[in-house]
């Protein structure tokens, strides 16, 4: 894999990150980089879970389901001057046309991060503030730690949260009828 090319100033957009090494794993916020570490075993279990019940949810209706990578440039620019892109690791897209063959440009319908003790405070505070700020309608914070979930819904531009545990279902708020079993994405 090839590292891209670092700037002195260590200030970076979106045409930058186009010329990345498609395995350099890296994020942009604010126009720093923010390397991302590899998922451990019980994050992948539970993000393949959780993907698994909405892409079930969604077969045969509009709205699409991506897993990580999956670039999210909640603030586009047309000339690719944007410094903040996200690679949440499930996104739910209902507007098709925010769709490129490169990822989502605008504020997806839902995003689900899954923290780990070194991604705690970025996704609970800095992404938590960018996708509020930019309309992403549902955000929802999982834990594999606490074997919970905080369920952020934007009302009037800020969000009102809730937190379900493992024993409970989690109804999406985006997608009308969903629900979506935690103790079967949190099972080991």
């Amino acid at each position: 894999m090839a590292l891209p090319q670092l700037k002195e100033e260590e200030y970076y957009t979106y045409a930058d990150y186009l010329g990345w090494d498609e395995d350099f794993r890296a994020e942009l916020y604010d126009g720093e980089l923010v390397m991302m570490a590899p998922p451990l075993r019980v994050h992948q279990g539970i993000s393949g879970e959780l993907f698994f019940q909405i892409r079930s949810y969604l077969q045969g209706k509009k709205c699409k389901v991506y897993p990580a990578p999956f670039a999210v440039r909640l603030f586009p620019e047309k000339d690719d001057s944007d410094t903040t892109v996200f690679e949440p690791d499930i996104v739910v897209v209902c507007d098709t046309e925010k769709l490129d063959a490169k990822g989502c440009n605008g504020p997806p319908d839902l995003v689900i991060e899954i923290v780990s003790p070194s991604s705690v405070k970025y996704d609970r505070v800095y992404k938590f503030r960018k996708y509020q700020k930019a309309g992403v309608r549902e955000y929802w914070i999982v834990d594999p730690e606490t074997k919970s979930v905080q369920v952020c819904i934007l009302e009037n531009g800020r969000y009102v949260m809730s937190v379900y545990d493992e024993t409970e279902k989690a109804p999406v708020s985006v997608l009308e009828g969903c629900e979506i079993d935690l103790s079967e994405a949190f099972a080991e």
